[in-house]
């Protein structure tokens, strides 16, 4: 079998495997390990094995990951999420469809501080869906705004996503954190613009009732501030440190980290038991992460190795399809695959494929990297897979409320979505304009 055979077989070898239940992680290495025993014989591949352990793991950059992980858990114990959605609230609730609004804007700020959607959609899901079913709020639109703006924390930065994808495309994490914000910003003003046409053409989809009888909790002035501070501080620490040039990603990180701990410390909302099962949590997420990019780095080693993206890139570029036609078909595999898959995993079986491809075709690897995070967000809120969705089902624990309810809550944001990476798609300098300054 020629280089490229070789290549292609293992590809396919990798779905399979991934089909019958292998962790991917594992599939990969187990792949790549055959592909260039196959192409080069055992030793060079046990040789390509070690090197990749080493070269792909030992930079001072990972660190980033278990520091925004820990950042992210700090501020979700701390009630920073209910803070946050407790200021929109008192903001923008004379507004039609308000609470839902308010649910967006206070998921985008909570974003920016834990770059984590799943840590979203778990605290919205207890904060914001109680409060808009008292409202007279459908459950259905409740928990699928929720779950659509969710998935804000991993576009809008620090953002894990992001800081994969940098190290996979081997581009600056800060420029691919700048390159979140215009995006993040857009999606957030669709999500809200969905919400007003929804409440306007589809009441019934929003309302359950046609008044609001409830009441609203008032905050005075001293109490919204207190609220606003800490959250202020530590997106002033955080992106503030990291844009103003004062903190490199790592140290932004660290910094987020301690001054989530304070605010945790500070309110008491964590004693020692609940900070060593944090610490744990964030050393297993860590190691997953980690381990998956190893296995990316292996698998796209020996994808080089056997000729199969410079194949490809020929294909796609020289034949009828071109290079839109292959952003296209990208585009579409990466929300195909979120319906079964989960985000990291989706990216790292891609991306050592389509990035020499995308490189070949002159695109700009910041805004593919956009479009691959926004795509890849996509499939959090399709079934059958959508991850959002069943952590807020899980986090409700209401028997009444089915999965299904929760999926046709989402649609109209995951349409809101494919239209706005038609618009980052269409006019690029949404996504690179600040991460090219």
């Amino acid at each position: 079998m020629s280089p490229i055979e070789i290549g292609s077989v293992a590809i396919v070898g990798l779905l399979v495997l991934i089909y019958i239940g292998m962790p991917i992680g594992i599939g990969m290495l187990f792949v790549s390990f055959l592909g260039v025993a196959a192409i080069r014989g055992d030793v060079v591949s046990l040789r390509m094995l070690g090197a990749v352990a080493n070269d792909s793991l030992r930079e001072y950059l990972f660190a980033v990951v278990p520091l925004f992980v820990l950042m992210g858990l700090l501020v979700t114990v701390s009630k920073v999420g209910k803070d946050t959605f407790d200021v929109f609230q008192q903001l923008l609730r004379r507004l039609t469809a308000g609470l839902g609004i308010a649910t967006v804007f206070a998921n985008a700020i909570f974003a920016s501080i834990t770059g984590i959607s799943i840590a979203s959609a778990s605290v919205f899901s207890r904060v914001a869906v109680p409060e808009m079913t008292r409202h007279g709020y459908t459950k259905k639109f409740a928990t699928g705004v929720v779950a659509g703006s969710s998935v804000l924390g991993m576009l809008i930065p620090p953002s894990l996503l992001m800081i994969v994808y940098a190290v996979l495309a081997e581009e600056s994490v800060g420029r691919m954190f700048l390159a979140g914000i215009g995006p993040g910003i857009l999606l957030a003003f669709a999500f809200s613009l969905t919400i007003l046409l929804l409440a306007r053409v589809r009441k019934r989809f929003v309302f359950e009732s046609a008044h609001d009888d409830a009441s609203y909790e008032d905050f005075s002035g001293i109490a919204m501030l207190r609220k606003s501070v800490p959250i202020a501080v530590l997106m002033l620490v955080v992106l503030g440190g990291l844009y103003g040039g004062f903190l490199n990603p790592t140290e932004a990180g660290a910094a987020g980290a301690m001054g989530a701990l304070v605010i945790a410390l500070v309110r008491r909302s964590m004693d020692a038991r609940t900070f060593w099962k944090l610490l744990v949590e964030s050393g297993q997420i860590t190691v997953s992460v980690l381990f998956l990019i190893l296995a990316a780095t292996f698998f796209s080693r020996m994808l080089a190795l056997s000729g199969v993206p410079r194949e490809l890139a020929e294909i796609f570029l020289t034949g009828p399809i071109g290079p839109y036609g292959f952003l296209l078909i990208y585009l579409l595999l990466i929300i195909a695959l979120g319906c079964l898959i989960d985000s990291i995993s989706i990216m790292l079986i891609l991306l050592p494929i389509a990035l020499p491809v995308a490189e070949a075709a002159g695109f700009d690897l910041i805004w593919f990297g956009v479009l691959t995070v926004v795509s890849v967000e996509v499939g959090l809120l399709t079934p059958p897979f959508g991850l959002s969705v069943y952590i807020i089902k899980s986090a409700m624990d209401d028997p009444d409320l089915r999965v299904g309810e929760i999926f046709r809550g989402a649609l109209p944001f995951v349409i809101a979505m494919i239209l706005s990476l038609g618009l980052i798609v269409a006019f690029p300098p949404i996504a690179t304009w600040l991460a090219r300054l």
